[in-house]
């Protein structure tokens, strides 16, 4: 089990809405209930793979605006630092939250704790984790994912609990199913992530790591999602099975039907139709 979690003093409003009942479990979803949905802004791509991809906290929050005026519930994005790479470090986290806090009052904001960020060093990034504690409540993020695949996940998972921070274990393979169990720890959410492979496997991916999860009885609700060419189909099996998914320029450029996206906005506005029609 995870550690109480210490929200600090003045957390702002809707810090609690990326709790567990926030997104719903496996099956546990009513038909009439709009699906819950993440809008993952900007991932690790360079800024020449898209001319609307977000980089600096500016674009963050004009990119997390748009995406919930198009239907987000909530957003995860990876600050950069001043050259525009990858950065954990308390100082950009912390202006990315807080520009989109102010741009978008309530709405849950995430973040990644990807280990490549650091080069590897497992060390460096929990390090890099423990100086959020210099943020104010306006500086953390609501939630942040946390690879199971990657070694030292278990003192991540404590660091962000005890600094307030609810975490998304992120499961890739049955494997991380069955490491996520082992630990007994308890998440806001699964991230069930479908990386890389072909399209015409990702059903049968998704459903061999769900299955593993529910069998191993992990609690916490699902979400389900895919990059690249599963990423729709992967969407819509999620709206079909009543779960949690998310969509954005993280995952994909393109369309169902292939063809380029404006941004964020119009996936965030395609993922909504086709899951009105899913759901």
């Amino acid at each position: 089990m995870t550690e109480a979690p210490a929200p600090g003093p003045g957390r702002p409003a809707g810090g609690d809405q990326a709790g567990p009942d926030a997104s719903p479990g496996r099956g546990e979803r009513s038909a009439a209930a709009p699906a819950w949905l993440k809008a993952c802004l900007n991932g690790s791509r360079r800024p020449g793979e898209h001319p609307a991809l977000p980089v600096t906290p500016l674009q963050l929050a004009e990119a997390a605006r748009e995406a919930r005026g198009a239907g987000a519930d909530a957003v995860h994005v990876h600050p950069r630092d001043e050259a525009g790479s990858e950065s954990l470090s308390a100082s950009h986290i912390g202006a990315a939250v807080r520009a989109i806090r102010a741009a978008c009052p309530g709405l849950p904001v995430g973040v990644s704790t990807g280990l490549w960020m650091t080069g590897g060093d497992a060390g460096a990034r929990r390090a890099a984790i423990r100086g959020w504690e210099a943020l104010d409540a306006s500086g953390l993020p609501d939630f942040a994912s946390v690879n199971l695949a990657e070694p030292g996940f278990a003192d991540l998972w404590k660091d962000l609990r005890r600094l307030g921070v609810e975490v998304e274990a992120g499961v890739w393979t049955p494997e991380g199913a069955e490491a996520l169990a082992a630990t007994g720890l308890e998440c806001a959410r699964v991230l069930v992530e479908i990386i890389g492979g072909q399209a015409g496997t990702a059903l049968a991916r998704a459903h061999a790591v769900l299955d593993r999860l529910d069998g191993l009885g992990v609690p916490g609700p699902r979400l389900l999602h895919g990059e690249e060419e599963p990423t729709w189909i992967l969407l819509d099996e999620a709206g079909q099975l009543g779960l949690a998914t998310r969509i954005g320029l993280e995952d994909v450029l393109h369309g169902p039907q292939g063809d380029p996206v404006d941004g964020n906005t119009e996936l965030v506005r395609l993922a909504r139709a086709r899951l009105a029609v899913g759901g």
